[in-house]
């Protein structure tokens, strides 16, 4: 991904509110699958970490995005932005430019 292009996901994902939160059970098979799922639908998506969860919010991007074979655009703080492009071509809701 070119910085053009994750510069574009971020402006997309500036307006998004997150879809998905990570509590204090962290990383489970079912938040995986939900993330997963979630992709599929949406192509970028916003992923918020509660307060109560101990791990470092990178490590979950990290973790996430090779469970899910995505792509993080940013992370700051508690929010993890992931992309992955459509496998369909006809679901494919985002052009990079």
């Amino acid at each position: 991904m070119t910085t053009k292009q994750r510069a574009y996901l971020k402006g997309l994902a500036m307006t998004m509110d997150p879809v998905l939160q990570i509590g204090k059970s962290s990383l489970t098979p079912e938040v995986t699958a939900a993330v997963d799922e979630a992709l599929e639908a949406r192509e970028l998506i916003k992923i918020s970490v509660l307060k109560n969860c101990m791990d470092d919010g990178r490590e979950l991007a990290q973790i996430l995005s090779e469970r899910t074979h995505s792509q993080v655009v940013q992370v700051i703080g508690k929010k993890i932005v992931l992309y992955r492009q459509a496998k369909d071509e006809k679901k494919r809701k985002i052009v990079l430019p």
